[in-house]
């Protein structure tokens, strides 16, 4: 288990914990190269002594990072540190699908296809770049706070092996393709399987396929038949039930051939909700639904999944297997469908010989071929008649060929499936999105700077087209970077009220301090000065402090307005504020680590002992915090051992979007964290004092701690110590 705080390969600060799941445990965490938040991903401890699988969940996770699509969770990163085997992928504010079904009880038909559209996209991305998921399920799938669809875990599931299913990861049973169930193999349609039964669930709020172990859920899967969702909502339209019976038809020659089918068909719903227009093919010997044995079933109920040929398969191991799913979520479910769907899909016949099977797939495949081919040709030749189609290549005439392709490498005519998703450029250098751009086949293009306080100069701002659009290849993304917060002058405020002062500031997003003294001069309650001056340069988002007129001292004369500046080092900051507010006078306090002066104590003072000062001036004192922690407060004659060289003296500036919430500040310098302070609520710009016996530049951390329990990370690079 990782610590709040922790760093991997000294890039991604651990923030917290936030899933857990029955492979892996998902931490949030800030990426200090990028200055992003990321989601990381992390193998439990009991699979990494499994080399083989760390191995497999290494090279499927690769693989998942070369997907890029609006509706898939992307992965950035993929590696190993300390016996920590973790994948860093998008962070995505959300709820997952499952959660949202049982918040809802189950989702309407429009709502519930369109979910199923933005899955099946994702999905379709992955299966174009030879991906197959395996484990689609409501838990894999994260609706986003602005109503994104995602697909996530790719390739985790891919990587399982009979080895290390267990009972903490065997919940997805209850959407596993009857070829999976029976430890065959499962391509795309297995995909096409699961999306079916979660599209069932979406709609009725509950599994078709339930039981009491994961063997008993598996054996459904392979010989029982599926229910009508109309059992549950008996409004459905027609062409979506039949959408559903298609996609979880036990043969996957009777599902769809591929997600982008199923997409025609689910858009067509929507326009078509009766329509009759599902295809399902006729039932064929080898597509039937397959009746257990008693002996088969029994070897499954004693810890075996039957394979292709009805050989026995060690996946499950032992036959007592934990329940799945949550109890008061079972249902009861009989054989065969109600109303005019029943058995019509689904029939039941007797075991077939497997040879005839086998002869009859092959002949009904080459059928199928063939015929395939000569439509093709049919099609060839007339789309070459009229023009539509140029066979050039056949007869040496190339010259419709290569301009075709040459169109299609400028991106002009680019296919919908070559379209690629634009990613997240924002808090990286022009060098390091080129980079990424070029590797997804896009170009990169420096359109000009911009002010921004949010990203520091020579980071991208903003970018066209945005993140997640869709582009065609070598499209050319025109980025524009920061440079940083524009200086401004303080405005003239001298003789105005602070409400107009504020209203002057609030144009530059400067903020003020207040400070009060007498004058004879300036009225009561205007301004009489600023600090920095008029015209001074500053950055947006500074702090001036304005001193305001509290009018003439009463009795005010050139005697009576001086007075003699006490000694007030080694007071405590109340007395010594209660002795010069006796004389007129005013203090300003801030904080540092003293070895001499115990927490509390004041250790300087800005006016020495006698100097005569006009009364309402403001005297700025440092108050002691006790020693440094790795400071001897009981130095040696020489002063050696306690003696620093160095120190800083730094604004920090307010982090965006705080809100007086309790923090945490660090200093880190030479390797080694000082906690400054910690559970307090503190004012912006903070002033940072530390003395030190180095003077290599430090890193100042702030920890916020925001009101969902989350921390957010605010660093200050580069602190000088002089």
């Amino acid at each position: 288990m990782l610590k709040e705080g922790m760093f991997i390969q000294e890039r991604y600060e651990i923030i917290g914990k936030i899933g857990v799941g029955g492979m892996a445990d998902v931490y949030k965490a800030k990426d200090h190269k990028l200055n992003r938040f990321v989601a990381v991903k992390v193998l439990k401890s009991e699979f990494r002594a499994d080399k083989a699988f760390v191995s497999k969940f290494r090279v499927e996770a690769q693989s998942a990072a070369g997907l890029t699509h609006s509706n898939i969770v992307n992965v950035y990163d993929v590696g190993e540190e300390a016996d920590i085997n973790f994948i860093v992928m998008e962070l995505v504010e959300g709820i997952t699908l499952k959660e949202y079904i049982e918040k809802k009880g189950h989702l309407a038909v429009r709502e519930a296809t369109s979910i199923a559209i933005q899955i099946s996209m994702g999905l379709q991305a992955a299966h174009q770049h030879k991906i197959v998921h395996r484990d689609v399920k409501p838990q894999n799938i994260i609706i986003s706070t602005d109503g994104k669809v995602k697909v996530t875990d790719f390739g985790i599931a891919r990587a399982t092996t009979s080895n290390t299913i267990s009972s903490n990861v065997m919940g997805s049973v209850h959407y596993s393709s009857p070829e999976q169930a029976r430890g065959g193999y499962s391509d795309s349609k297995g995909d096409i399987y699961s999306l079916g039964i979660t599209m069932y669930e979406m709609l009725t709020g509950h599994v078709p396929y339930d039981g009491d172990t994961a063997v008993a859920i598996a054996i459904k899967h392979l010989q029982e038949e599926m229910q009508s969702p109309r059992k549950y909502v008996a409004d459905l339209p027609k062409s979506t039930v039949q959408i559903i019976y298609k996609c979880t038809q036990k043969s996957p020659d009777r599902r769809y051939m591929d997600v982008e089918e199923l997409v025609r068909d689910l858009k067509e719903s929507l326009v078509n909700p009766e329509g009759d227009f599902v295809q399902i093919l006729p039932l064929n010997n080898h597509a039937q639904t397959v009746v257990l044995s008693d002996e088969e079933v029994e070897q499954i109920k004693n810890g075996g999944i039957i394979g292709e040929q009805g050989n026995y398969h060690q996946q499950y191991q032992g036959g007592n297997q934990e329940p799945y799913g949550n109890d008061n979520q079972r249902d009861t479910y009989g054989a065969g469908y109600p109303g005019e769907y029943e058995n019509e899909y689904y029939p039941e016949i007797d075991d077939e010989d497997d040879r005839t099977g086998k002869r009859e797939k092959i002949l009904t495949a080459a059928s199928i071929i063939i015929g395939i081919a000569i439509v093709l040709i049919v099609l060839l030749v007339v789309g070459n008649a009229v023009g539509l189609i140029d066979l050039g290549f056949l007869t040496g005439d190339s010259n419709r060929q290569t301009e075709a392709t040459t169109e299609s490498a400028t991106g002009t005519e680019a296919d919908d499936t070559d379209m690629i998703a634009v990613p997240d450029l924002r808090g990286m250098t022009g060098e390091e999105a080129t980079d990424i751009l070029n590797g997804m086949g896009l170009g990169g293009r420096f359109g000009g700077e911009v002010e921004s306080s949010e990203y520091p100069a020579g980071q991208i701002v903003e970018h066209e087209p945005a993140a997640r659009q869709e582009v065609a290849p070598n499209t050319t993304i025109v980025f524009y970077l920061s440079k940083g917060e524009e200086s401004v002058f303080v405005p003239n405020v001298e003789g105005k009220d602070l409400t107009e002062a504020q209203s002057m500031f609030q144009e530059y997003n400067l903020k003020i301090n207040t400070e009060y003294a007498h004058s004879d001069s300036v009225e009561e309650d205007l301004i009489i000065s600023t600090n920095p001056s008029v015209g001074s340069s500053v950055s947006r988002g500074d702090t001036i402090t304005v001193t305001i007129s509290r009018g003439p001292q009463i009795g005010n004369s050139d005697t009576t307005d001086i007075v003699s500046m006490p000694s007030i080092v080694g007071d405590s900051l109340e007395a010594a504020r209660a002795r010069v507010e006796a004389l007129g006078l005013y203090l300003n306090a801030s904080e540092d680590y003293s070895s001499e002066y115990a927490a509390g104590i004041i250790t300087e003072q800005s006016i020495g002992t006698g100097v005569q000062v006009s009364k309402g001036t403001t005297i700025d004192v440092v108050v002691s915090i006790g020693p440094l922690e790795d400071e001897d407060p009981n130095p040696d004659e020489q002063g050696v051992a306690g003696e620093a060289t160095y120190s800083c003296n730094v604004n920090l500036k307010q982090p965006e979007g705080y809100a007086g919430e309790e923090i945490r500040i660090t200093l880190e310098q030479d390797g080694v964290e000082t906690t400054i302070l910690e559970g307090q609520t503190v004012q912006f710009p903070y002033n940072l004092r530390r003395s030190s016996n180095s003077n290599s530049n430090g890193v100042a951390f702030v920890y916020i701690t925001q009101v969902d329990g989350t921390i957010m990370t605010v660093r200050y690079a580069e602190i000088p110590f002089e």
